[in-house]
C-alpha cells in the first residue's frame, strides 16, 4: 500500500513516519507541498500515487487562530478541501485529522460521532467546516477526531508542564475542563490500522480514560518524580483568547467497531516520558 502523509513534520506526522514501516510511505511537510496551493497538492498526489492520503497538516495554534482567522480557514478548511479534491481526482482514499473542538463542551457524557457540531472557537469552526466540505467532496473519506494530543518532537502540554516544573515550585492549572489526553504514537498506530481496514466515516480516537488539565499536570509531575506543587484553578481565573470546551471526552464506540483498543492515558504518559528521556 502506498501512503502519502501531509504534515509529516508535525507532532503526529513524525510519529506516523516513525511507526509506519509496513507500507510505502511518503512524508511531505509544508515546505514540500503547501496545502493552500491546489497545484502543489495536485502535483504531490500525482507523483506519489497514494492508495491512502493522511492529512495531518493543520494550523493547530488554538489561540493563534483567534487572531489569524483567515489563515486558520485557509489551512484547516480550504487546504483540506484542496487535498480532498486531489484525492478524488487521483482515486486515493483520504483520512483527515479533526478535533474534539468541533463540539461545544456542554454534554456531560462522551461525545458520539453523530453528535451535532457546535464549535466555540475559530480553530474548532475551521475544522468543523472542513469536515462538512470533505463529506461533500469525498463521501468515502475517513475523519478521525482526536483530543489533547501530546508526544515528542513538538510543543505539547506535558512538555510545557515539565519545563515549567524545572524552574517553578508551584504551577496553577485549570481543573474545570475535562478531556482525554492522546499520545501521538498510539494515535499513529490506530490510523495505520484504520487505513488497513479501509475505514470510512467519522471515528473518534483518543487514549482511554478522562481527566482535567490539572489532573493531567499532576500526573505528569508525579510520574517525572518532580516536587513541583500543582494547584487547581478555573477557566475564568486563567482566561485564554480561544474558548475551550469544558467537556470534550470522545466516545470510543466508533473505534471499537474496528476492533481497535487504545491504551489508557496513564500508560501513554509513562511511555511518553520514557521516549522523551531516551
Amino acid at each position: 500500500m502506498r501512503v502519502t502523509i501531509f504534515g509529516a513534520s508535525g507532532l503526529l506526522g513524525k510519529a506516523l513516519m516513525r511507526e509506519w514501516k509496513e507500507d510505502q510511505v511518503t512524508g511531505l511537510s509544508s515546505k514540500d507541498a503547501d496545502i493552500r496551493d491546489p497545484q502543489q497538492i495536485g502535483n504531490a498526489v500525482k507523483s506519489t500515487r497514494p492508495d491512502w492520503i493522511v492529512l495531518a497538516a493543520a494550523y493547530t495554534d488554538v489561540d493563534g487562530c483567534e487572531t489569524n482567522r483567515e489563515l486558520a480557514f485557509a489551512v484547516n478548511r480550504d487546504g483540506a478541501a484542496n487535498v480532498a479534491r486531489a484525492a478524488k481526482q487521483h482515486d486515493s482514499r483520504l483520512l483527515f485529522l479533526s478535533t474534539d473542538y468541533v463540539f461545544d463542551g456542554k454534554k456531560t457524557g462522551p461525545y458520539e460521532v453523530d453528535d451535532a457540531r457546535s464549535p466555540q472557537s475559530v480553530y474548532g469552526r475551521s475544522k468543523a467546516d472542513a469536515e462538512v466540505q470533505l463529506e461533500e467532496i469525498l463521501p468515502g473519506c475517513c475523519i478521525v477526531r482526536t483530543s489533547w494530543l501530546f508526544g515528542t518532537g513538538g510543543k505539547c502540554f506535558p512538555d510545557t508542564i515539565l519545563k515549567l516544573a524545572s524552574t517553578r515550585a508551584e504551577i496553577d492549572v485549570v481543573n474545570d475542563q475535562l478531556g482525554s489526553p492522546t499520545y501521538a504514537i498510539d494515535l499513529a498506530r490506530a490510523i495505520m490500522q484504520l487505513c488497513g481496514q479501509g475505514a470510512r466515516g467519522i471515528v473518534h480516537v483518543t487514549n482511554r480514560g478522562e481527566c482535567t488539565w490539572f489532573e493531567f499536570a499532576r500526573a505528569i509531575v508525579n510520574a517525572a518524580g518532580l516536587k513541583t506543587v500543582i494547584h487547581p484553578t478555573t477557566t475564568e481565573e486563567f482566561p485564554r483568547p480561544a474558548q475551550r470546551p469544558k467537556y470534550s471526552v470522545l466516545s470510543p464506540s466508533s473505534l471499537d467497531g474496528y476492533g481497535i483498543n487504545m491504551p489508557d492515558w496513564q500508560d501513554a504518559l509513562r511511555r511518553y516520558l520514557i521516549e522523551r528521556n531516551s
